[in-house]
């Protein structure tokens, strides 16, 4: 293979709610931490350790204005995107280095409203009323009644 890949996947929780920028030509930039898990278990003391890897994900333009209006902090999204370096120099004019991720396509996963409203839902449908989760529901073949040409 002659061509070469910048691809990142990555799957976490946000760590800060997404900061915008403003460009005078009517573009923006957003800005958030990303934060993914790494679990394992410590084969010397059996004690479970979790570390916590911190990414810096930049969107852009309509992007990033949907980022900005749908996540907050905590809400669990699905980036894709490239790595980047930036060099910039510090107050002291000494070169410091940034690499980010230049986010290229985002799913939503899940946000900390949902999972609430999931976990409030989940205890009030225990107390539904019968009729409400009476549906019709389509008959179930029997296993002698497939029709497969599976040889087993």
């Amino acid at each position: 293979m002659s061509g070469t890949l910048n691809k990142v996947m990555l799957i976490g929780h946000l760590g800060d709610e997404v900061k915008m920028h403003y460009f005078e030509g009517g573009g923006c930039i957003g800005r958030f931490p990303l934060a993914t898990n790494e679990t394992y278990t410590n084969k010397q003391t059996n004690e479970r350790v979790t570390n916590t890897e911190w990414h810096n994900i930049v969107v852009r333009n309509k992007g990033a204005e949907i980022c900005e209006k749908y996540l907050s902090k905590g809400d669990k999204v699905y980036i894709e995107g490239r790595l980047k370096t930036r060099k910039w120099q510090d107050e002291s004019g000494n070169d410091r280095y940034s690499t980010e991720i230049q986010c290229t396509d985002f799913t939503f996963l899940s946000t900390k409203s949902e999972s609430e409203a999931n976990a409030q839902g989940s205890s009030s449908s225990s107390s539904a009323s019968p009729q409400s989760s009476a549906k019709p529901e389509a008959p179930v073949a029997s296993p002698d009644d497939t029709d497969d040409d599976l040889p087993f």
